[in-house]
């Protein structure tokens, strides 16, 4: 049963939008296969899909080292998932916020990101998401082939690592990291129904390998006690809040870049209902949950070893019998891939097609993100707490939520969620601008970006930044990058967008 759209175009009874038959449009410089709307019929996703997504996603190494990262920074483990379970709370909102466009028009994030800043101006957001997705895919491939080889080293008795070294690293690692990588992009190239049945299974498996690698810790420990006994080295005092609030901004960054994007899942869903529930129910309980487990577990490693552990591979390679480190090993292998081809393949694959529809399909999109991946290298970030959480998750967290107050204050309080879908593919249709480009967008992107990053700074010898901030004077905002940015470009945007008139009542307005 269909009912007709304020826009003319047919939709659902609930609302769902979806281009008539024989009017697809078809201009190749904004339009390919993977560009256009998910036909309603296609939008099959449930919210167990979504929740499952979630479930694979957020239980990976990297956000382990989120959580025991703060236990390294000094937190006890009621702080560190005090600060974990507020950060996915609050990253929640603008996640169903912008999610919202995905079931009512089967659009993926360049496309919405369109209506905001243009049609050609959408491949700026669309560019810098992708830069930070292949920058993350390139961490977390390098996690993934360094776990792979640290415990295979261990299964063949220390062989691995004496193997002979081309660039400075044994062959065996480089072999490992060009394996890991293959089989990830081997996934991907199979389309987002393969991913969907992958997330499925791979989510229950993640979950007991986490309890598994409580269970041994607390075995070697000796009970639970000393896990939960060991101490704040920060307080509740004045030691405490400087590094709270940084560190919570960088928990929510840390999923900032799916509070953008996330419209390039939510289009799969079977309804509103779907997402929202299956985002509910998935992030901010999977993520607190992961994160006790990972703090217990480091908590544990310091009662055993006298110092944190917070790398779960360097922590699983201290097992003391083959079928632990193999069990160990396909978790790994498991957690890594379910996290990093949905994450961090999944969005350059759909911002790059974005770039040049004509040329670059999902597909080749897909393999452009794993070769860039590979060039960037980038690692070394995760080489200290200080560095992982503070720099490289407190600038992506800046410049990502300055975007997503501009995706959230056009679709929501410009247009009152209507768009003229049609016209997100035309360049005479209502998003074209100024050749393309929406002024008001690039001037609150520049504004807000300025105001979230230009404080940051880096204590002598910890990070890239001066001491006293690249900005001096706006230094004090740089612990809260991601809400500055956010509140800054919202509220300015919306301030342009209704000076010149724009209608929110309007489907076609512009």
């Amino acid at each position: 049963m269909t009912a007709t759209a304020s826009s003319g175009r047919p939709a659902t009874a609930d609302g769902r939008a979806e281009l008539a038959p024989g009017t697809a449009p078809t201009d190749p410089r904004f339009v390919n296969d993977d560009l256009l709307p998910v036909p309603v019929a296609e939008r099959r996703w449930t919210t167990y899909n979504f929740a499952a997504l979630w479930v694979g996603m957020a239980h990976n190494i990297p956000s382990w080292m989120l959580a025991s990262g703060l236990v390294a920074l000094g937190m006890d483990w009621k702080q560190a998932v005090l600060t974990i379970a507020l950060a996915n709370v609050v990253v929640l909102l603008p996640m169903l916020l912008t999610g919202h466009a995905g079931p009512k028009y089967g659009i993926p994030f360049p496309v919405l990101a369109r209506a905001s800043f243009g049609l050609r101006g959408a491949n700026l957001p669309a560019l810098i998401r992708a830069g930070v997705a292949c920058a993350w895919f390139g961490i977390q491939t390098w996690i993934g082939g360094q776990g792979v080889f640290i415990l295979l080293d261990k299964v063949f008795g220390g062989s691995w690592a004496e193997a002979s070294r081309i660039g400075g690293q044994p062959w065996t690692l480089w072999l490992c990291f060009v394996l890991f990588w293959a089989l990830e992009l081997a996934i991907i190239y199979r389309g987002m129904d393969a991913l969907r049945r992958f997330e499925n299974w791979a989510a229950p498996f993640v979950i007991v390998g986490a309890l598994a690698l409580l269970v041994w810790i607390t075995v070697k420990a000796g009970g639970l006690g000393p896990l939960l006994d060991q101490p704040s080295r920060l307080g509740w005092g004045a030691d405490f809040w400087p590094v709270f609030f940084p560190a919570l901004m960088g928990m929510i960054a840390f999923w900032a870049t799916l509070s953008l994007n996330i419209p390039d899942f939510t289009r799969f869903g079977a309804g509103q209902r779907a997402q929202v529930w299956g985002q509910t129910l998935g992030l901010p309980t999977t993520m607190t949950l992961f994160a006790l487990l990972s703090v217990l577990v480091t908590s544990g490693s310091q009662a055993v070893y006298g110092a944190p552990v917070w790398d779960p591979v360097a922590l699983a390679a201290k097992a003391d019998n083959v079928f632990g480190l193999l069990f160990a090993l396909v978790t790994v292998l498991v957690a890594t891939l379910s996290v990093n081809i949905a994450a961090n393949v999944v969005s350059p694959a759909y911002d790059l097609a974005n770039l040049a529809p004509k040329f670059v399909n999902f597909r080749t999109g897909a393999l452009i993100t794993g070769v860039v991946g590979v060039l960037i290298m980038p690692w070394k970030l995760t080489a200290t707490p200080e560095l992982y959480i503070f720099t490289w998750l407190g600038l992506v967290g800046g410049l990502l939520g300055t975007v997503a107050g501009i995706l959230i204050a056009d679709y929501w309080l410009v247009r009152r969620t209507a768009l003229d879908l049609e016209g997100l593919y035309r360049a005479d249709g209502p998003y074209w601008y100024r050749g393309g480009w929406n002024p008001a967008a690039v001037l609150a992107f520049a504004v807000g970006g300025v105001l979230a990053v230009g404080g940051s700074h880096s204590a002598p010898g910890t990070g890239p930044f001066p001491e006293d901030g690249l900005i001096p004077f706006l230094k004090p905002l740089a612990d809260y990058g991601w809400a500055v940015g956010l509140a800054a470009s919202l509220l300015l945007y919306t301030a342009l967008m209704k000076r010149r008139g724009a209608s929110p009542s309007s489907s076609r307005s512009s």
